[in-house]
């Protein structure tokens, strides 16, 4: 069974008839915007959290500036609204994608078929069969959810076995995920999926359904799941809305963090200067280690 809207053909063999994530009604604002190609009234005019997350140009910076091999694929696990799958069709020969919802795969679908096309699996990663390899895969913010749709002792490292399965010999997995120990979190900004301040830096005490890594447990996870030579970005303030991004070939030095803000959404308390410590983490070149977020290509 299959829904075709524009380029974009949404394959429900796969779909349970329910979606299993959503963030509410707001969604159907999202579907209707992009029907009407309202995206940019949208974004100057309304100030909810998930039309900015879902709809700006910005989260195209985490991998606009990318060498994609032009005539290449890419199979996008959790395409979402399609943030980046636009991005991915202006690149690639080749994208599909595998989201959960299909009212997300929609709106996917409407926002992006104007820039090429793309096959979307609608359901669970873990029950779609799908035999193709790509040259990529990404897994951008779908990591840290992976204990609520992938069975196993250790479903966190089961999600990065079966994404290499689906990469050819030598091809990359693009990952994207915050760092627990994000200098945000330390100024007490709230955990990113449970809401809570330090739940992250407590090491998830008492929760099982999220988990986000240090940059020495990602690495760990890779090197144990068949994959090598990392490349670790950093994008700033983080990968969800970048306009800055480091590497380990350039850091950043004191006081090129100052005017970056750690925090998009809640309350923000003062609990320390945190350009100052910014400054410490610089001048000690332990950046790597308390950026917020992690950009990380790796190879098979």
């Amino acid at each position: 069974m299959t829904e075709k809207i524009n380029g974009f053909l949404l394959n429900l063999d796969f779909y349970s008839g329910q979606d299993q994530y959503c963030d509410g009604e707001i969604e159907q604002d999202l579907l209707e915007i992009c029907k009407e190609h309202k995206i940019e009234q949208a974004l100057e005019s309304r100030n909810e959290w998930p039309i900015l997350y879902h709809l700006s140009k910005a989260r195209e910076n985490l991998l606009e500036w990318y060498a994609f091999d032009k005539t290449g694929s890419l199979l996008e696990i959790g395409s979402g609204c399609g943030a980046l799958t636009g991005l991915f069709c202006r690149k690639l020969a080749r994208v599909a994608g595998i989201e959960l919802s299909r009212q997300r795969s929609r709106i996917n679908a409407y926002k992006n078929s104007e820039f090429g096309k793309a096959e979307i699996y609608v359901g669970n990663f873990e029950s779609i069969k799908l035999t193709e390899q790509f040259d990529y895969v990404t897994l951008i913010g779908v990591l840290e959810y992976s204990a609520s749709y992938i069975s196993g002792e250790d479903p966190f490292d089961t999600m990065l076995k079966k994404a290499g399965e689906r990469l050819k010999a030598g091809g990359r997995l693009i990952l994207a995920i915050e760092n627990k120990m994000g200098l945000k979190y330390w100024a007490g900004a709230a955990e990113d999926h449970t809401g809570r301040a330090y739940d992250g830096i407590s090491d998830y005490a008492g929760i099982s359904r999220v988990r986000t890594f240090t940059k020495g447990e990602l690495t760990a996870m890779l090197d144990r799941n068949g994959y090598k030579n990392h490349a670790f970005y950093y994008p700033m303030p983080d990968y969800k809305l970048p306009f800055c991004i480091y590497s380990d070939a350039y850091l950043p030095k004191e006081g090129e963090l100052r005017a970056m803000q750690y925090a998009y959404a809640g309350t923000n308390y003062e609990m320390f200067d945190e350009n100052a410590a910014a400054d410490m983490i610089c001048r000690e070149n332990l950046f790597p280690y308390f950026a917020n977020s992690y950009l990380v290509i790796t190879e098979k």
